[in-house]
């Protein structure tokens, strides 16, 4: 049985903080992604599963690496 790892509630923060920061609405980053703004809404609050090629996108779309926007590095 393969056990789940909890991702640091941090990483939510993160999500939206960049969005913020680059002055970008939850829809905007939802229509860059080609999902619904609710989808969208439920990886900022971790109501859902950020797929790896989805946080792929998120790190291009912020031009922050991977890990950092999953809270593994400071940069």
């Amino acid at each position: 049985m393969m056990q789940q790892r909890v991702i640091d509630p941090s990483f939510y923060v993160r999500l939206k903080e960049l969005r913020k920061k680059n002055n970008l609405t939850q829809q905007s980053v939802a229509d860059s992604l080609g999902c619904a703004r609710e989808v969208y809404r439920r990886y900022e609050t971790g109501q859902r599963a950020l797929p790896i090629l989805t946080g792929s996108k998120l790190a291009d779309l912020y031009g922050v690496s991977l890990d950092y926007l999953v809270g593994r590095t400071e940069r």
